[in-house]
């Protein structure tokens, strides 16, 4: 079925800045009072890479950990409950990049909407449903069987 791997963690920052200072905009309290910013400034956060040892050493995340996408996500709260901290901050998200795949032929996973499934061209047979997936045969059986749904034909099917 669908493999849903999730990669490039980050930690995305909206801050009001109100002081110079607060942008690391230090030694101007005699030039300048306040910063007037026209919007929001959003900013990622990158986490540290898990492999990273001291600067120019490294090892591939999988040595230091079982679970990378766990350790990364335990990392990036670790940040955001830092920076919730800190006064010029108005808003903090975790977020990362979702990768979904078909566990059985490696492609993207995409499944009918329901006015594809309506749609006799797209159709395998009277039973195709919305949320069914298009990638193979073997994801189409495993979906069906896991609903109660009938197999496809052995004559028609997807490719």
């Amino acid at each position: 079925m669908k493999k849903t791997t999730r990669d490039e963690w980050r930690v995305m920052v909206t801050i009001k800045p109100r002081r110079p200072a607060d942008l690391g905009l230090t030694d101007l309290n005699h030039l300048a009072e306040f910063i007037a910013p026209t919007g929001p400034i959003t900013v990622a956060v990158l986490p540290r890479r898990l492999g990273k040892l001291a600067a120019g050493m490294s090892v591939p995340d999988s040595m230091m950990s079982r679970d990378i996408e766990g350790d990364y996500r335990r990392r990036c709260e670790d940040i955001a409950a830092e920076l919730r901290q800190r006064p010029q901050v108005a808003e903090v998200t975790v977020t990362c990049t979702e990768t979904h795949t078909c566990s059985h032929c490696g492609l993207g996973w995409e499944v009918l909407t329901a006015a594809e499934a309506a749609d006799p061209a797209n159709r395998q047979d009277e039973h195709t449903v919305e949320g069914e997936p298009v990638c193979c045969e073997k994801a189409i059986a495993e979906f069906r069987a896991e609903r109660g749904i009938p197999a496809l034909a052995e004559t028609g099917g997807a490719a």
